[in-house]
């Protein structure tokens, strides 16, 4: 059951890290203009970068916060379910230390996930960019 649970977990994280490349490529790349403008009027490569870095490690932390929300839910009212279904008195609990670190884990996911997109973002020709 664990490997099982592992697996799916897996499978999870690598769709995620799939969809936040995805967006933060599409945005590097309907943004070029404004990047162009930006490194026009003095924006170095690391502002640039930092820039869309932050961006996809707050995409990342946004979807954790929507899955923790989501998981907590369907956990207590499983819980209620399985309570009625048994006539029992399991106890809700909610573990914040292993919420936290799922954050902590959705954040750094996020931007690892987005530095490639930032990278390409920084390394853009601004006269290039503003040709387009």
């Amino acid at each position: 059951v664990q490997i099982f649970i592992v697996i799916v977990a897996s499978i999870s994280i690598f769709i995620g890290s799939l969809g936040i490349v995805n967006t933060m490529t599409t945005s590097v790349l309907e943004r070029k203009k404004d990047i162009g403008i930006m490194k026009s009027i003095g924006a170095t490569n690391n502002q640039i970068f930092l820039q869309f870095f932050i961006e996809s490690s707050l995409l990342g932390l946004v979807g954790g916060l929507i899955g923790a929300l989501f998981g907590e839910l369907i956990g207590i009212f499983g819980t209620i379910g399985i309570n009625n279904f048994i006539n029992g008195n399991l106890p809700i609990t909610l573990n914040f230390g292993l919420l936290l670190s799922a954050l902590l884990g959705s954040f750094l996911i996020g931007g690892i996930a987005g530095i490639v997109p930032a990278l390409s973002a920084a390394k853009q020709n601004p006269v290039e960019a503003l040709r387009e």
